[in-house]
Order: C-alpha cells, then sequence, then structure tokens
C-alpha cells in the first residue's frame, strides 16, 4: 500500500489525491454579485448540505494552488453575503464547465457560458434559469482553512427560498433522482451522470474559450445542438481559420458530401458527429466552411 504524510507531497499532487479519493462530489454552481452588482458564475466541488432545520448549505472556494489567489466568488460572498447555489444536471454541464474558465474581472460568465439570468425574489444574485433547482442563500459565516494555495475557505449558507423546476417532480411533488439526471465531480476530467456512471469533460482552465456569446447565431438557433453542444463548441480558443477549413474539407470525402448536398440540417448533424466524439475543431470547420 502506498503511504504517505500530506505535508511529503505538493499540494497539487495531495489535492489530486483527495478529489480522486472523495468522490463522486455534488457541484454548487454559485451565482454571485460583486459590490458593483456585476454577476459572477462559477462551479465548485466542495460542496454538500449539512443541516436541514436550519437549511445550511456549504460550499469551499479554495485558494488557488498554482499562485495562491483567491477567487471572484468568495470575494463578493463576503461583500455582499449573498448567493444563490444551481444545481447541475447532465443536460447543462459543459456549460458549467465552460463557466469554470478564468476570465478576468468583470466578464459576464452567464454570457460566456450561454446561460439565462433570471432574478431572485429573496436576494440580489441572479438564478441560473437552466438549473432544474435554485437555492436562494444568505451568508451566515466564512472560515478561512489557511493562507497557503489549496486552502479552503467554508462559505456556510442558509437556504431563504428554494426554486424547483416541475419537470423534475413525480406525481408527490417530490423530485425524481432519474428526471433531475444530477451530476457529481471525481478527480482530473472525471464526472459522474447519477443514473448512468463516468464520463470526461475537458477542463478549460489553461484556455480562455470564446464562450457560447460567440458563438454564430445560426448555430446558437440550431435544434440540433443543445446546452452540452454549444458548452464544447465555446471552449475554444480561436476558430479554425480558412486555410485549416479548406484543408480539413478536401481531405473529407464524407463532409465534402454534406456540404455539397446544401442541406443546413445535415451540417449541423455532421457536425454534431464530431462534437460526439470529442473532435471540437471539426465540428468548427464544417460548421464554418460555407460561411
Amino acid at each position: 500500500m502506498l503511504s504517505f504524510e500530506p505535508h511529503t507531497l505538493s499540494p497539487a499532487d495531495l489535492q489530486g489525491y483527495l478529489q480522486s479519493a472523495v468522490a463522486p462530489r455534488p457541484i454548487a454552481f454559485a451565482s454571485t454579485i460583486d459590490a458593483n452588482g456585476n454577476p459572477n458564475l462559477s462551479p465548485f466541488s466542495f460542496f454538500n448540505v449539512f443541516s436541514a432545520n436550519p437549511p445550511i448549505l456549504v460550499f469551499s472556494p479554495a485558494r488557488r494552488v498554482r499562485n495562491n489567489t483567491i477567487k471572484h466568488t468568495l470575494e463578493n460572498c463576503e461583500a455582499t453575503k449573498e448567493v444563490v447555489i444551481n444545481v447541475v444536471n447532465y443536460g447543462m454541464v459543459q456549460q458549467v464547465s465552460l463557466a469554470s474558465t478564468e476570465y478576468p474581472e468583470g466578464v459576464n460568465e452567464f454570457e460566456k457560458s450561454g446561460f439565462t439570468m433570471v432574478a431572485s425574489e429573496l436576494v440580489k444574485p441572479y438564478r441560473v434559469e437552466e438549473s432544474p433547482v435554485q437555492f436562494e442563500c444568505k451568508v451566515n459565516e466564512i472560515i478561512s482553512l489557511g493562507n497557503q494555495g489549496g486552502a479552503g475557505n467554508l462559505i456556510i449558507c442558509e437556504v431563504v427560498k428554494i426554486h424547483i423546476n416541475e419537470l423534475v417532480l413525480d406525481g408527490n411533488n417530490k423530485i425524481d433522482q432519474y428526471k433531475i439526471d444530477l451530476v457529481s465531480r471525481l478527480g482530473g476530467n472525471w464526472y459522474s451522470r447519477s443514473n448512468q456512471g463516468l464520463f470526461e469533460v475537458e477542463k478549460p482552465l489553461t484556455t480562455l474559450g470564446i464562450g457560447v456569446d460567440k458563438i454564430p447565431d445560426f448555430v446558437k438557433g440550431s435544434i440540433v445542438f443543445d446546452g452540452n453542444d454549444l458548452g464544447k463548441l465555446g471552449n475554444v480558443e480561436a476558430l479554425p481559420t480558412q486555410e485549416e477549413i479548406t484543408i480539413f474539407v478536401q481531405q473529407n470525402f464524407a463532409v465534402k458530401a454534406v456540404l455539397s448536398s446544401d442541406d443546413e440540417h445535415k451540417v449541423h448533424q455532421k457536425a454534431k458527429e464530431y462534437l460526439s466524439n470529442n473532435e471540437v475543431l471539426s465540428a468548427w470547420k464544417v460548421l464554418l466552411a460555407k460561411q
């Protein structure tokens, strides 16, 4: 058996072991606003429910391991003492991952990840309309667990209002665990779909994706693509060049045949095939070939 004391590991290695062993973990998709009212949206998997009466949720925006800086969510919770925790299901997981991109301060992650802002009723931060359950919360206490990279900050939240989409309820107005289709976080790129099992989502943290807001309307308006498709398309740093597109089409007979049909639906279906195989740049090349 491999054995060691935590202090003998680098913070990154220790974090990797912890996140891979203590899993699967639910995801808090936390919506906050800064002191000037600017919205922020980010997912956190150090999260759970810790009390029903009073209703208490706790999540922890840890200090960044690589440079020991703190996250905008923590700064906003300290400033406003309010947060909305939106739960994450499979239909929104790619967009949620995109929202974890470390965009500069002032960038609206709702727009970048393609989610819809909905006004809350008892707190100022916005809710995520696409989330099946949304908890409006007041921040009771923030407990710092250290001042080094990787140290957590426990944000203890009291739920003041709950919003539940009727589509995830059963005949008795209880949440149906199959219908809600929750996802959870493991180590590395791994996630778990509660009713199906493991799958991977490419981490966006090393890049700045163009965002769903930069995807052309003819793609966003297509009935072929769902939120997860848009999340993948938004998680590229740059679109392929015209030269790259031309070479790709010339080398792919099946793509050339679809493009020659002038059937936009078939073109989008072909792009979706590439997305299903996580060949995102190939999907973009198909979509942009006739633009």
